[in-house]
């Protein structure tokens, strides 16, 4: 059942929030949203004249939401092609981005990202840093979990890398072999790094995958953020409040 009112985080519950980034703290889930689409159409495209294939496009709204947002990128590119009967190399973290590989699309969605940090910088949702801001002053750890393999590069551009005590993020999954969303590790091994118990732990998350990530990890609070118009998704998927801004849990 989802908690009726919001009010402030308290003191006494929890010792910790745990952050997803993109579309939670800064607004580059669109960023990477368009990334990816503009990469999966390129390939299908290419795919489709090379087959005879038909060519349908990657799709935001429902592609984006149910194969890619959340996951580390190795499974978003899988599990999209999954979905369109297609199988490709694993290939290595080494792939250029011209492979035609796991890796390798992966690497090509990446360069989308970084063209858009480059020439726009990072930017933040307006109650991010009061926040972040007022949680470390009450004494309450903060850590930022995501499956980017950006997160230092967004989090330097955002002026935000000062504001965490912990960070778990897409090279964590790859050096330390973790699952990622909507498997609970991240945001285990976050509250580990933290030395916090699960329980008085808040999971904050925008994509159904991190929230389910949340609620099996067995944390304390899961706040959904539904800035795309899907509370009643995310409070299906275990979040026990909704907010649309962050501002709505300061005091």
């Amino acid at each position: 059942m989802v908690e009726s009112g919001l009010d402030p985080i308290p003191r006494e519950r929890f010792d910790a929030v745990l952050f997803d980034m993109d579309g939670v703290l800064t607004d580059t889930a669109g960023v990477h949203a368009s990334a990816w689409k503009r990469m999966f159409d390129d390939y299908l495209r290419a795919r489709a004249a090379r087959t005879g294939e038909r060519f349908i496009p990657f799709d935001i709204a429902s592609d984006y939401t149910h194969h890619v947002d959340g996951k580390p990128r190795g499974d978003g590119v899988r599990d999209f092609l999954a979905a369109r009967g297609i199988a490709l190399p694993e290939g290595s973290p080494e792939d250029p981005p011209s492979a035609e590989t796991v890796h390798g699309l992966g690497h090509r969605k990446d360069l989308r990202v970084n063209e858009v940090i480059d020439a726009e910088g990072v930017r933040l949702f307006p109650g991010t840093v009061p926040l972040l801001e007022r949680l470390r002053a009450a004494g309450i750890k903060t850590a930022v979990v995501t499956s980017s393999q950006n997160r230092a590069r967004v989090l330097e551009a955002a002026g935000l890398a000062a504001l965490f005590d912990a960070a778990v993020d897409g090279h964590t999954i790859a050096a330390s072999g973790l699952a990622g969303k909507p498997a609970p590790d991240m945001f285990l091994e976050a509250a580990r790094r933290l030395g916090v118990p699960p329980a008085r732990a808040v999971v904050v998350e925008d994509a159904i995958s991190g929230i389910e990530a949340g609620v099996r990890g067995g944390f304390g609070l899961v706040v959904g953020v539904a800035r795309r118009g899907n509370a009643a998704a995310l409070e299906s998927h275990g979040a026990q409040r909704v907010v649309v801004e962050l501002s709505e849990l300061l005091s």
